[in-house]
C-alpha cells in the first residue's frame, strides 16, 4: 500500500482536496478529527494536569487551550509532546486497517507533515495550494479569525513556496473543484507504480 501525506497551509483547500480523495475511494486520515477526538476523550486527563483550567465537562475546551498555548512556544511543545504520541497509535491503526482492507493507495492529511517531519513517515507528498489573496480571504471568513491570529498561525508554518518545492504532487485549489478531481485522479494513477520510500 502506498501511503500519501497530504498538506497545505491554512486556507490552502486542504479539507477539500482530503474529502475528494474520500469521494475517489481512499481511505483518508484526518489527522485534525483525530485531535478532536482526543480532546474529548484519551487526551483529556494529561492536558488539564499540564494546562490546568483547559477543560470542561470531560472535554477539552479549545478556546482556553489555544489562549495558554498560542503565543507560547514551550507551551506548544509541551501540548505536542502530550497528543503526538497519541495521535502515532491512532495514524497506525487507521494504517493498518487501510492495508488490511487492501487499499491500494492510503492519505493522512496532516497540516504540519512537514513541520513535524512527518513527510518521512509516508512514500510520496501531495502539497495544497492556492494564491495568498484566496488563502486570507478564506481564512478571515472562518469565524473567530482576526488578521492577528492568521499571523500567529502562519508564522508556525513552513512558507507555502518552500511546500511546494518539497512536494511529490501539488494541488492548486484555485479554479474550483473539477480541476481538484482531475488532479486526484492523475496523482492516484501514478501512486499506484510508485515504490515505497518511507522510512
Amino acid at each position: 500500500m502506498i501511503i500519501l501525506g497530504l498538506t497545505g497551509s491554512i486556507g490552502m483547500g486542504k479539507s477539500t482536496t482530503a474529502k475528494l480523495f474520500a469521494e475517489a475511494g481512499v481511505p483518508v486520515y484526518d489527522a485534525d478529527a483525530a485531535v478532536h477526538r482526543l480532546y474529548e476523550g484519551e487526551a483529556v486527563p494529561a492536558i488539564e494536569a499540564a494546562f490546568p483550567g483547559t477543560t470542561a465537562d470531560g472535554k477539552v475546551d479549545r478556546t482556553r487551550l489555544s489562549a495558554q498555548v498560542v503565543h507560547d512556544a514551550a507551551a506548544i511543545k509541551r501540548l505536542e509532546q502530550i497528543v503526538h504520541p497519541m495521535l502515532g497509535a491512532s495514524r497506525q491503526k487507521f494504517l493498518d486497517d487501510a492495508e488490511q482492507s487492501g487499499a491500494p493507495v492510503a492519505v493522512v492529511d496532516v497540516p504540519l507533515l512537514f513541520e513535524t517531519g512527518g513527510e518521512k513517515r509516508v512514500d510520496a507528498v501531495v502539497v495544497v495550494t492556492t494564491t495568498p489573496e484566496i488563502q486570507r480571504q478564506r481564512i478571515l471568513a472562518r469565524d473567530n479569525m482576526t488578521p492577528e491570529k492568521l499571523d500567529a498561525i502562519l508564522a508556525r508554518q513552513l512558507p507555502d513556496a518552500e511546500k511546494r518545492q518539497r512536494a511529490d504532487f501539488v494541488v492548486d485549489t484555485s479554479h474550483g473543484l473539477d480541476p481538484v478531481r482531475a488532479r486526484i485522479r492523475d496523482i492516484l494513477a501514478q501512486a499506484g507504480k510508485m515504490p515505497q520510500r518511507r522510512a
